[in-house]
């Protein structure tokens, strides 16, 4: 019983003391929430850190500090010899890069972050419009933390699926896969607030172009299964069918939420090179305007008819811009490759085919459940 006792009063000490060590180690760090990257003069790397201090009574500030060095390790002792608290970037969140610079190559950025296993592979990343360092350092009205709101406004609007998702991990698998180019979200300041404007295309490295933010919807669709998304459509007179609403109209807005979506790559033809691309959409329609005979199951299969061939025209829309700058982010690259032995793909190689590649996209929409309609 007294041995019991004297263990138990040896863990507790431990623990308490345990409690006192962290409590002094956080007292003596900053810890760096986000980074953003910029080119800076005379080829160095210019770098714009985000850091939290907390102070013995738990009262916490940001500080915003720009550093230019030739590498990112000496960007970060630059950093420390200008603030009175050891940097730690382990509560790292988002990476940025200014436009600038992710028009060079990002490969470097790519790899330190992997060799350093202090930061997460499940960090985010993201290219800001315009240079990072102005972007971070602007004094918003409402928002306390810049890099604690860049971190949530990417992580709600990937978990809503309003946004594709580029963490570390995602990026190093597409930038080092043949057959297969990553891309980014984008993001700007609009007044006193931060949007995410769009999604940056990359060829390897570089980014070589981007697309609106709606457009993240038809990227998303290809790359990847859609299951809680919200979307709105406009369908434009020539995709509507005459019967579909009580009287003429122009347009019509169609709202709907993507219950569950598959998508199937399939090879025709491996000289061309040719796909199918089929995609299958079960949804729940939430809004239309204007009104439509939802009482008649013809006029909700009409409906359906007109959103396939919308959706069907936007994505090859948006396939054949990623093909005019060779930025293959949707993978065909990778399905050709696994079905075709002995192809000796490389990077290059695919890029050309990828110009001139032939895919027919074929888009299954079929709703659910009626929603609200008004």
């Amino acid at each position: 019983m007294n041995k019991l006792r004297c263990s138990f009063i040896v863990l507790l000490s431990l623990v308490f003391l345990y409690g006192c060590a962290q409590t002094n180690v956080l007292d003596k760090v900053g810890l760096t929430t986000l980074v953003g990257y910029d080119v800076g003069t005379e080829s160095k790397m210019a770098a714009t850190a985000v850091i939290r201090e907390v102070n013995p009574e738990f009262q916490s500030k940001v500080e915003i500090l720009t550093t230019e060095n030739d590498t990112s390790k000496g960007n970060r002792m630059e950093a420390n010899r200008k603030l009175s608290k050891k940097i730690m970037v382990g509560q790292m969140r988002v990476i940025l890069f200014g436009e600038e610079l992710a028009k060079e190559d990002l490969r470097y950025y790519i790899d330190t972050s992997l060799e350093n296993a202090s930061i997460s592979n499940g960090i985010y990343m993201a290219v800001v419009e315009g240079k990072a360092a102005p972007f971070l350092k602007y004094e918003y009205q409402n928002i306390e933390d810049i890099g604690q709101h860049v971190f949530r406004l990417i992580e709600q609007n990937v978990k809503q699926e309003y946004m594709i998702s580029a963490t570390l991990h995602q990026i190093a698998h597409d930038y080092y896969s043949i057959g297969q180019d990553l891309a980014m979200p984008t993001i700007k300041r609009d007044g006193e607030f931060v949007e995410l404007s769009g999604v940056a295309l990359f060829k390897g490295g570089k980014m070589v172009s981007t697309l609106p933010a709606k457009d993240s919807f038809y990227v998303k669709i290809v790359r990847d299964t859609f299951k809680v998304g919200l979307y709105e459509t406009i369908l434009e007179q020539e995709d509507i069918p005459p019967k579909l609403l009580h009287k003429p109209a122009d347009k019509i807005t169609v709202a709907f939420d993507a219950i569950h979506s598959t998508r199937e790559m399939k090879l025709l033809d491996a000289k061309t090179p040719a796909f199918d691309l089929n995609i299958k959409i079960k949804s729940r329609v939430l809004e239309v305007f204007p009104d439509i005979n939802q009482g008649d199951r013809d006029s909700v299969i009409a409906l359906e008819k007109a959103i396939e061939k919308k959706l069907s025209k936007e994505i090859a829309r948006v396939i054949a811009h990623s093909q005019k700058v060779e930025s293959d982010i949707f993978g065909f690259g990778e399905k050709y490759r696994s079905v075709v032995r002995y192809s000796y793909l490389t990077k290059d190689k695919w890029h050309e085919m990828y110009k001139d590649m032939k895919v027919n996209v074929n888009v299954d929409f079929v709703v659910l459940r009626d929603g609200v309609f008004e």
